[in-house]
């Protein structure tokens, strides 16, 4: 009777899906079936696809609204979120159905034609955007009430070409508005005052109150993105606000002759949702990138306090309704803005709006650099937002007292602690603290990052608090990242173990037992082997450059940050290639390193490694001395999609980062479920994945995160440089013209000089282990039925590092919520 049931849905299922394919080419397109280009084809078909999305997702509220259940919103600055199309057919149970359609006179691309035809949204950059969308997927497919804030961005971050090996960015113009998944919600526009000064008035009980007067206004428009859980059973979504104007222009001044001036405002307010992370090197980068965050958390919060309106006006009852969870500290005004609204738009006294405020907020830390710690400038602040430096200025007066009753007069820990730094022309808002002080929770993302959280980073904070302080170790969805991104993979350990793991990731387990299984072990090499050559051809495609998908496939794929120590990785390289030269060295097996990820357009030394990896990569692959034995290829423009072809063909992830510096990482986690071997520090999420992988089956090498900070005063690295031929020789092969003899001498003298004078990241403290690493991979390597049983072992035992794992401890240990589910 079930699959009766289910036999007839599907073929309602296919007939709508077909009608509605149809009809969009006809009716949207505008276009015969066989007119339709590629571009048309996938959008016809995301239209057709996005019909099932809101039919569910209409569903789901309405489950949530009968539930009445507390709701989760998630504040982040960005989403990477990835191409929907395919993972939307997969989710909702429509793949199977797409491929058998037939549609009279409709083009014969493949799906996978029509899938690459999907351009990836620009709306983040790395981990801390990719973990907000695997967490939106997770909340959906766990049937959480949870819905995802941020902004629409146009531009996203920028789109990155090489030339000459140097980064450029473009303008990455998505889609945006024109997305087939998203849909403008103009009924949900909310008003976004800026600028103007603060009035104080005495009321008739002696009070005072506040009026922010004579203000700028901003609008905000919200596009609703659906987030379709595993099997369509929920649909939540992601609400990303765009930057208008309330005006197209002022028509008086246009008729006078003053066009430009005429559009100047709404130029400057449409620029907020621009782009991605302005960069903050000059003052009017800075305004945009504070106006940009406030923009985001007040549309958030009116949107949050609109809908408890609809079922409360007492506000007291806020905690049980609503949870915000605070994805690092971008949003971190939210608290403020929270506070604005409950006292000057609805009355509510201080005291009360504080009770509700520190009920409601979480705080995710992602970070130890302290110059990643956002601080604002008062002056700043004050210029754009006079009543939120006004309510920051008495939170910390308020949380002052507190502190002293703890700390007495201690200057040192009340100077840690406070939310105000300095003074004067000189004083900056700390948000971090702010986030501390106005939440209830405060997580970090691994082990040991909590754990330098708490005696580290903000110890002072942990002596008054110490309850408000846990971990949730990060994770990843597994339908991204196994089922659509290595969807061979997946059929393979499904037809062995069943289904049960794509919502069950610690059911992975039970593939362990195929470890000795001769034909299991062939086929998994042989999927991997087809998915280095799928990358192979994407490879060559985007650099023209051949790589042999028979040799070793090593992989550093991040964000390019001198502490992930991408110029390690190239250093070793370089040794490698000298030995081959100079010491008539055979590598046992040949190599493939693989690069890609980006640099912030502002950080100079980062550009400056990049431009490194890709002068080393020309000299090497135009070098028919090593041809054979070694290449390095640097992929452009990496993101979600250049990432599903990238993970699967993996045989070594790159996991380097200095320890104690890397909160978690998600890569490692991404790598290792697709069956790569990680070489790695004892650094962030690496220490628990090789607790679950077990050490044989990891390389770890490099310092401790104990260790780092022992050397810190005393370590010298020009004595490493003297006493290490091997050090000295790559370095003097950096500081030479051999890698810049098309561009002009001593090109990468910083980098040679970085090293000796500081090397702040420990890299020549490390280097020879890596290396000594690389090597031992590389001979295991070539035992290839015993290394397919350590990457299968790596892919069985992941289970743990699953975002529904981690969506669940924050429901039960932060958030306090359960699913909601039929």
């Amino acid at each position: 009777m079930v699959k009766e049931n289910k036999s007839v849905i599907d073929e309602i299922d296919r007939a709508r899906l077909k009608l509605s394919i149809e009809h969009y080419a006809k009716y949207f397109i505008g276009k015969r079936n066989c007119e339709l280009t590629k571009d048309e084809a996938f959008k016809v078909i995301a239209l057709a696809v996005r019909e099932f999305a809101m039919d569910r997702m209409y569903d789901t509220i309405a489950r949530y609204n009968e539930h009445g259940t507390k709701r989760i919103y998630y504040l982040s600055i960005e989403y990477l979120i990835g191409r929907s199309l395919e993972n939307n057919l997969y989710n909702l149970g429509l793949y199977d159905i797409l491929k058998d359609i037939k549609i009279e006179g409709f083009p014969d691309f493949s799906l996978n034609d029509i899938f690459d035809a999907e351009y990836d949204p620009a709306l983040g950059n790395g981990g801390l955007g990719r973990l907000a969308a695997c967490y939106l997927d997770s909340m959906a497919s766990l049937g959480i009430p949870g819905f995802g804030y941020g902004i629409d961005y146009q531009y996203g971050l920028f789109k990155q070409k090489f030339e000459n090996g140097y980064q450029v960015e473009q303008a990455d113009n998505w889609l945006g508005d024109d997305s087939p998944w998203q849909f403008a919600r103009t009924d949900r526009t909310v008003t976004i005052p800026i600028g103007g000064h603060v009035e104080m008035y005495n009321k008739p009980d002696g009070k005072v109150s506040y009026v922010w007067a004579n203000t700028n206004n901003l609008y905000g428009v919200p596009y609703d993105f659906p987030v379709v859980g595993y099997d369509g059973k929920s649909v939540n979504y992601l609400r990303l606000f765009s930057a208008k104007t309330d005006d197209e222009l002022d028509l008086n001044i246009f008729n006078n002759g003053g066009y430009i001036e005429a559009v100047r405002d709404k130029i400057r307010t449409e620029t907020i949702s621009k782009v991605l992370y302005p960069s903050d090197n000059i003052e009017q980068g800075k305004e945009l990138r504070l106006t940009q965050q406030y923009f985001f958390v007040s549309c958030a919060i009116q949107d949050i306090i609109r809908r408890f309106m609809e079922k409360s006006n007492d506000f007291k009852k806020m905690p049980d309704y609503i949870c915000i969870q605070l994805n690092d500290t971008h949003p971190a005004l939210a608290i403020v803005e929270m506070m604005r609204q409950l006292m000057d738009v609805y009355g509510q006294e201080w005291d009360d709006s504080w009770a509700i405020v520190t009920k409601i907020f979480a705080y995710t830390n992602h970070t130890l650099l302290p110059e990643a710690l956002e601080k604002w400038s008062s002056s700043i602040i004050g210029r754009i937002l006079p009543r939120h430096l006004q309510i920051i200025y008495e939170i910390n007066r308020r949380f002052m007292e507190f502190a002293r009753s703890r700390f007495g007069e201690d200057s040192y820990k009340l100077g840690k602690v406070s939310i105000v730094d300095g003074d004067g022309d000189n004083q900056v808002i700390r948000m971090a603290n702010l986030s501390i002080v106005g939440s209830f929770s405060v997580n970090g993302v691994a082990k040991l990052h909590s754990e330098l959280v708490k005696h580290s980073l903000v110890p002072e904070f942990y002596e008054l608090w110490p309850e408000k302080f846990t971990n949730v170790t990060n994770g990843i969805t597994p339908r991204r990242w196994m089922l659509r991104a290595n969807n061979d993979l997946a059929t393979l350990i499904s037809e062995k173990i069943g289904t049960s793991w794509i919502t069950n990731l610690d059911m992975l387990q039970d593939i362990e037992k195929y470890i000795d299984d001769k034909n299991f072990l062939k086929e998994f090499l042989k999927i991997k082997n087809e998915n280095k050559k799928r990358l192979s051809q994407k490879v060559y495609r985007a650099t023209r450059i051949m790589v042999d998908p028979n040799s070793m496939y090593i992989v550093h794929a991040k964000r390019i940050h001198e502490y992930k120590r991408q110029l390690m990785t190239v250093l070793q390289i370089i040794g490698d290639y000298l030995a081959i030269i100079r010491d008539n060295v055979r590598p046992i097996t040949p190599k493939t390193y693989i690069f890609a990820g980006k640099a912030a357009p502002s950080y100079t030394f980062a550009k400056l490694i990049i431009k490194l990896i890709n002068n080393v990569a020309d000299v090497i692959n135009n070098d028919e001395r090593v041809s054979e034995f070694l290449k390095v290829v640097f992929i452009p423009d990496y993101k979600v999609s250049v990432a599903e072809y990238l993970i699967p063909a993996a045989d070594v992830s790159c996991q380097v980062s200095t320890a104690g510096f890397e909160a978690s990482g998600t890569s490692n986690m991404k790598f290792a479920l697709n069956g790569a071997l990680t070489v790695g520090t004892y650094d962030g999420a690496n220490i628990e994945i090789r607790e679950a992988v077990g050490e044989e089956n990891f390389y770890l090498f490099g310092l401790t995160d104990e260790q780092v900070r022992g050397k810190r005063l005393t370590y010298n690295p020009r004595e490493l440089y003297e006493k290490s031929d091997y050090i000295k020789r790559i370095l003097n092969a950096v500081n030479s013209n051999m890698f810049c003899e098309k561009d002009y001498p001593q090109l990468f003298r910083p980098i040679f000089d970085a090293l000796l004078n500081s090397d702040y990241y420990f890299i020549l403290a490390d280097i020879e282990a890596f290396n000594n690493t690389i090597h031992q991979a590389e001979r295991d390597y070539n035992d290839r039925e015993k290394w397919a049983q350590r990457a299968i072992i790596n892919v069985a035992r992941i289970g743990y590092f699953s975002s529904d794992r981690a969506v669940m401890d924050y429901a039960q240990n932060i958030w306090h919520v359960k699913p909601v589910v039929d």
